[in-house]
């Protein structure tokens, strides 16, 4: 069984999306996901590789994620030329953004200076990958850039929660959430 499957199982496990409503994104609530379903995402999101430049501690990592929902709404924000999607995309942006931003301010006061300096890192090395596209004069360039922004790794979601939260525990592995090194359940390989 691949990770894709395991994926699609868990999100099986938060029971039926209605597919006329909004996806749900960011710090909203699941109010049908169990307990178990969200330890599966966590445990899938934790296992997951971060890409290169993210840092791996929650607080930094969700101050990266912030910096790059901020920057990428800033490109869209930018445009002359979109198109209702476009909107919608910046809209939900800018909601995700701010859940980080909350996540970021509920934990600011339990960090250390060695975390919140390595935050304000991760969040500049973020921001810096959008100013060459935000300079650039060419709308043409800018639309691309934003049309082609793949979003952010799972891990930032489930950070900010821990971050919001409090939550100093280990996440949970594979093998906690019943899951083989593939992301299968265990024993179905």
């Amino acid at each position: 069984m691949s990770l894709l499957t395991a994926v699609l199982l868990a999100a099986a496990l938060t029971g039926a999306q209605d597919p006329d409503a909004p996806i749900v994104t960011g710090g909203s609530v699941r109010a049908a996901e169990t307990a178990e379903a969200l330890r599966v995402r966590e445990a899938l999101a934790y296992a997951t590789p971060l890409p290169r430049g993210a840092p791996d501690g929650d607080y930094p990592l969700v101050a990266w994620c912030e910096a790059l929902v901020t920057g990428h709404v800033a490109v869209g924000e930018s445009l002359t030329n979109v198109d209702p999607l476009d909107d919608e995309i910046i809209r939900l942006g800018k909601l995700e953004a701010a859940d980080f931003r909350d996540a970021l301010n509920v934990g600011r006061g339990r960090q250390t200076a060695a975390t919140l300096a390595a935050a304000e890192a991760a969040a500049t090395a973020a921001r810096g990958l959008w100013t060459e596209v935000l300079a650039n004069p060419d709308e043409a360039v800018r639309s691309q850039t934003f049309g082609l922004f793949f979003g952010l790794p799972g891990r930032c979601e489930h950070a900010a929660r821990r971050v919001r939260e409090n939550i100093t525990t280990a996440p949970a592995t594979l093998k906690d959430a019943g899951l083989d090194d593939t992301g299968a359940p265990a024993g179905e390989r």
